[in-house]
Formats: C-alpha cells, structure tokens, sequence
C-alpha cells in the first residue's frame, strides 16, 4: 500500500496580540541646556578665582574679582566733581535770584539775568552729566565682581589668578554648562515629519537616549522642539528633545540612538520576524490548518508588515491572533504541504512550538 506525502517537522508559534511601541530611530547629539563663556567686562588684575575646575555653581556664586582699586578711584572722582559742580550750582541759584530782583527793581538789565540763567541751565546739565558719570563708574566697579548668571557646571579654567584680563580677550575665564535639563538633537527623515506633526496633537512625545550598544537607556525625555527648517542636503529634520539628566548620565557633545516614540499600537498582531517570507509578490507567511490531533497542512497567506523591530514582525494585516504559523522549517514548504510539529517541549504562546 502506497503511503501519503511526507509530513515535513516544522517549529511554528501562535500569533500574539499586545501593545507595540512604534519608534523613530535617529543619531542624536547631547547639548547643554545653555552654555556660558564667563568673561570680563573690565580689564584688571585677576586677583581671585573662587571656583574649582568641575564645580556645581548657582546663579549669582561669586567667580573671580578683578581688582577694584582703580575703578573705587574713578567713582570717587566723579562724586567729587559732581559735588564741585553742585556747589557752583547752588551759588549761580543765588545769583539769579538776586538778579531777578535787580530787574524788578530796574536797576540791572534783562540781559544780565538771562545770562545768569543760562549759567544756571550749564551747571544743572553738568549736575546730572556727574550723575551719569558716577552711575557708569558704580556699572564698572561692579563689573569687578564676577558672578555665575546660570545654574551649572564650572569647565576648565581658562585663566590663573594674578593675569592681566581685558574685556576683549577671546577665551575668557571658564565655561558654565547647564546639565539638568540637557537636549538631545536628534535627524530624522523629512518623510516623517507628518506623522510627528499628527501625533503631537495628541500630546507630549516622548524620546529616549540610548547607548551606543542600543540597549542601555541613558534617560528618557520630552521632545520640545521641531526645526522650523528641513535640511535640503541631506533631506532631514532637526529635532530637540529634553531631558531632565538627574543621575548626569547625559553629558555634552556624547553621541547617543535617540528613540522617539510616535505611538504605541493598541492590540497589535505580532509574529517573530523570521516567520515572515518573501517572493515575487511580496510577503507571505504559511499558516498551519487543522488541530494537532489530525492532519495538518500550509497555507501561504500573504501579509502586510508595518515594521520588524527586536525580532518581532508587526502585521496590519493576513493573521489572527492564536493561529499558527511556521517560524522554522520553511524552505521545505510549499502551498499545501503536510507538516508535523516537532514534540520535545509545550511551548508558551507566542513562543516556538516544537
């Protein structure tokens, strides 16, 4: 008696149904928050740097003091000349009211009154020009004072103590990082702004910053902002992301795999990856008919793959969740073709079947 075809042993898995995260993958660059260049606004003598090399400043810590001597003699000076042209001032007042009686009396000429009065308008304009000399040299003097305008990170010194410092000097003293929050600029493809624009109406996004190992996640964050420009060049959007960088694992100029999650695919079909096939007419996966208790057979049934991330296949459609396809075995198969599992262990849903 002639014996039926050959029943082919395959691996096959049953077809699951979770929420699949949908994310967008880009190279992304960590930036300060805002970055500082601290320098002088006077020249003088570096006569005290109060920070250390890495030190975690506030706003309004005090950096460095240039020597205030010469700018504590220029407001002296100016105080002293507005009080000389006060006191001529005062003295002209009297004048003019005394020759405003002589001219009511017709004794002096209006002349000679609109003389003192002019004198009087010189020495007021020369009061408030004191005024505002003795408000620049105060400006100067405590430009002597150097504080932090940021909460952040002091860099490298630039400058030692005891240096000639000028306020045209390119590198100036230290520079401030501010690392809680830090960004992350991250490109994507212009095709995808759309569909970044669509799920920003339904609220925050959200990023994550991963090692270069693509595995380890460095912080997670909010996208904030969306270049208002796509780079012609290379085709591609700028996009910034913040990150609150509590435990510092962030740190400037570190490249790191941005993930920006788009969305998060309610009840999705998901199959391992290596169930999917292609041929000519694209993607197909074979499909187990019958129980484990009768005859079992293929069927190719074509498939539309949404992505293939982490080894796992996402389909908008061809499957439904709980029937059976063929993970291992494939290439033996064909539309039809009997198949037997392999029975060394009961696999857990979603798991291979052997």
């Amino acid at each position: 008696m002639r014996s039926g075809p050959f029943a082919v042993p395959v691996l096959a898995v049953k077809v699951a149904q979770k929420d699949v995260p949908i994310y967008l993958d880009g190279l992304g660059t960590v930036q300060a928050f805002n970055s500082v260049t601290i320098r002088t606004r006077v020249d003088g003598q570096l006569v005290k740097v109060a920070f250390v090399e890495g030190q975690e400043v506030k706003a309004g810590d005090l950096l460095a003091l240039i020597d205030p001597a010469p700018f504590n003699a220029a407001l002296a000076q100016a105080t002293a000349k507005k009080g000389q042209d006060e006191a001529q001032l005062a003295n002209a007042r009297l004048d003019l009211k005394r020759n405003a009686e002589l001219v009511a009396q017709k004794i002096a000429s209006r002349q000679v009154y609109d003389t003192q009065q002019s004198l009087v308008n010189q020495l007021e304009a020369a009061v408030k020009a004191d005024q505002a000399a003795i408000d620049s040299a105060r400006v100067q003097l405590d430009y002597t004072t150097i504080v932090s305008p940021l909460e952040g990170r002091c860099g490298i010194r630039l400058v030692d103590q005891g240096n000639i410092v000028h306020a045209n000097d390119a590198n100036g003293l230290v520079v401030i990082t501010q690392l809680r929050p830090i960004t992350v600029i991250l490109t994507l493809p212009e095709q995808t702004l759309g569909d970044i624009r669509k799920q920003l109406g339904h609220g925050e996004l959200t990023v994550l910053a991963v090692d270069r190992d693509n595995k380890t996640v460095l912080g997670e964050g909010k996208l904030a902002v969306i270049d208002n420009m796509i780079d012609v060049t290379t085709a591609t959007i700028k996009i910034k992301a913040t990150f609150p960088n509590n435990d510092l694992r962030l740190w400037p100029g570190q490249f790191v795999n941005a993930r920006l999650l788009l969305e998060t695919r309610k009840n999705g079909i998901v199959v391992p990856a290596a169930v999917i096939q292609r041929g000519p007419e694209g993607s197909y996966a074979f499909v187990i008919k019958g129980d484990k208790s009768g005859e079992q057979t293929v069927e190719v049934r074509p498939v539309k793959v949404a992505l293939i991330e982490d080894g796992q296949a996402l389909l908008d459609e061809g499957v439904k969740p709980g029937e059976r396809v063929v993970v291992e075995g494939q290439y033996r198969l064909q539309a039809g073709s009997k198949v037997k599992l392999r029975t060394n262990g009961k696999p857990a849903e979603g798991e291979a079947e052997q």
